[in-house]
């Protein structure tokens, strides 16, 4: 009798231990009872896990970066299985990420940075479908933001952009020896720089998403002047002239940063002033000759606004420039509305003054 009680115990146990069959909705979709209305994920594959694990994990706002396998055609892959090609499934990384801090725009454009998006079923040294490109998402309201980022990059591309975009259908977490693979052997493999993930880094895709042309026929009349007219407004009338609050300077038709606080300086001028551009691929330059001068303009590289004049009097210490910047053709926003208003991603880069 004591034996056949537990044979049948051994039974229930077998039976209740046993792994369901996969079914909707994925392994690791978004589980509402643990992440808040902020925490948000998306699952990003772009050749071997480790690396895109380990640059994710190091930007702002990501809470959690899992390597794993996605949308395969197979239950419960291992590595084995998966690196033989025919189990359909990708390597891909699951990103838990703060979607106030780092925008889905902005986290997909770091993503865009790390792959090579015209190359089909290979990323650095490695080749097979398992190492293909793609974006799988569980939210469907995400699908047209997506897309439209995959054709701003094909704009930029000479050859077609392969990059899968699908919905999620399966995640399965891959084994613990792949998780922090790189922070646990900080030689092994890996086909990304990571020190991008640690510049300061200012996309454009998301802020062409919206119709730029439009949106400038909205601007105010100063705004036109300076902005499409190439006017000036008068020294020390416009408040951002002097004002030295942290936070971001964005431009009021894009809404793509231009200027950090950080370096922003008091030259006595009249306007605002700044040593270095938030990047050197917001801003261009053109040779103008009016008023019988030789200047150089600064132009925003997104909307084409006429943003001031660069001049070779600025500190030494930080490169010789001045960006003698119109305040009209700017937006502030302060350090504290950074993460509310989706600049959150770039505080890091912000200096502020201890209390």
């Amino acid at each position: 009798m004591v034996r056949i009680i537990a044979l049948a115990l051994c039974f229930f146990l077998l039976i209740s231990c046993a792994p369901a069959t996969q079914q909707e909705p994925p392994q690791s979709a978004p589980k509402e009872e643990v992440m808040n209305g902020l925490q948000k994920k998306i699952y990003l594959a772009g050749g071997c896990f480790w690396g895109v694990e380990a640059y994710m994990q190091k930007l702002p706002g990501v809470i959690e970066a899992t390597s794993g396998y996605a949308n395969g055609h197979t239950e419960d892959p291992t590595y084995q299985d998966v690196v033989t090609g025919e189990t359909g499934f990708a390597e891909t990384v699951e990103v838990v990420y703060d979607s106030q801090i780092m925008t889905l725009p902005v986290l997909i454009s770091h993503y865009f940075r790390v792959i090579e998006p015209s190359v089909l079923n290979r990323q650095g040294n490695d080749i097979g479908t398992q190492y293909r490109t793609g974006i799988y998402y569980t939210d469907p309201s995400e699908e047209e933001m997506l897309q439209k980022m995959l054709d701003l990059l094909q704009e930029d591309e000479r050859d077609p952009v392969v990059v899968e975009l699908l919905p999620l259908d399966n995640f399965y977490q891959a084994e613990d020896y792949h998780q922090e693979y790189l922070q646990k052997n900080p030689t092994g493999y890996c086909h990304i720089n990571l020190s991008l993930a640690d510049e300061r880094f200012i996309p454009k895709y998301p802020y062409l998403l919206e119709d730029l042309e439009e949106k400038k026929q909205s601007l105010s009349e100063a705004q036109k002047h300076i902005g499409l007219e190439q006017g000036t407004e008068p020294p020390f009338t416009h408040p951002l002239w002097d004002a030295m609050d942290p936070g971001v300077y964005v431009d009021i038709v894009s809404a793509q940063p231009l200027f950090l606080s950080t370096d922003k300086y008091e030259c006595g001028c009249g306007w605002a002033s700044f040593h270095t551009a938030a990047s050197p691929d917001v801003v261009i330059f053109k040779e103008d000759t009016s008023y019988g001068m030789i200047r150089t303009e600064v132009i925003s590289a997104l909307s084409e606004l006429h943003l001031g004049h660069i001049f070779n009097d600025g500190p030494r210490e930080h490169g010789g420039m001045r960006y003698c910047i119109n305040g009209e053709v700017l937006r502030f926003v302060p350090y504290d509305a950074m993460d509310e208003e989706g600049y959150g991603y770039l505080k890091p880069f912000i200096v502020q003054e201890a209390p």
